[in-house]
């Protein structure tokens, strides 16, 4: 059975609907899904009505929170979407991320570009500006090549575009996902890029925050990593997890379904629901 815990869709930052997500799912033989957009659980209910025979959707999200200053995504799966609790913490993080917006925009703009939040906000649309919309604008503009320089020069982690400031604390996040029924899952540990020590200090502090899970598995990744992860999640008692991350189609390292089956000692979140 394949089962992809970890997918975006243009409710966030990804390119496609949540219904051309489940159908290119379906597709790819995905038999269990979880549509985790980022802040926003807009596109259940599309996701939800779309769903082709024979594949299930479990209702997610992902959640950003901050540790030690360091900005950490949280996945909330099996959730309430309808959960008040929730429905608060959303709402704060949508009031979060309009605030990076303008901070992201004004630090862009220093370093010469132009227009940069009303094109951003184009790219849009409806959604809340992220990341990826401006680094789509400023290519559409002609003002950056492509968009991985956006990210790699601009927009990624380290450069002025990665503002981190105002997002909650792991606890607080990990509340609002017990409070709508889920289970919390520390998402793509590796991709922190932490050092042995720090990752470990990360794993304590959220089982002290009363996190469930740790994605063992993330897109495309090498043998001995999701090995190390899975000790990671089995010394700290943390169930096991895994997902495409998944964003647009052509990304080889975060294909739909793409993920190998856990290691066979690990203990899978969805055996815990």
């Amino acid at each position: 059975m394949q089962i992809d815990l970890h997918t975006h869709s243009t409710e966030s930052d990804g390119a496609l609907s949540p219904t051309q997500l489940v159908h290119d799912a379906h597709a790819a033989g995905v038999s269990v899904i979880a549509l985790t957009d980022h802040d926003t659980v807009a596109g259940l209910d599309e996701g939800a009505a779309a769903l082709p025979d024979g594949l299930t959707l479990i209702p997610g999200i992902e959640l950003s929170a901050t540790w030690r200053n360091c900005g950490v995504h949280i996945v909330g799966l099996n959730i309430d979407p309808d959960n008040p609790a929730l429905r608060s913490g959303i709402a704060r993080q949508h009031h979060t991320r309009l605030k990076r917006a303008d901070t992201i925009a004004s630090r862009l703009e220093k370093s010469g570009f132009t227009n940069v939040l009303s094109g951003a906000q184009q790219e849009a649309g409806r959604e809340v500006v992220c990341r990826p919309h401006f680094a789509r604008y400023l290519v559409r503009s002609g003002q950056i090549k492509d968009e991985r320089t956006a990210f790699k020069k601009h927009l990624g982690r380290g450069t002025r575009g990665d503002v981190r400031e105002g997002w909650p604390d792991m606890a607080t996040v990990v509340e609002w996902i017990h409070a709508a029924g889920g289970a919390a899952v520390l998402a793509h540990p590796a991709k922190y890029k932490l050092t042995n020590l720090r990752l470990e200090e990360l794993c304590r502090a959220f089982v002290e925050a009363s996190g469930d899970a740790i994605e063992v598995i993330s897109g495309f990744q090498h043998i001995p990593l999701t090995d190390k992860l899975a000790r990671l999640a089995n010394r700290h008692g943390l169930l096991a997890s895994t997902g495409s991350d998944f964003h647009k189609p052509g990304q080889a390292w975060a294909q739909l379904g793409k993920v190998p089956p856990l290691p066979s000692d690990s203990r899978p979140v969805w055996e815990h629901w």
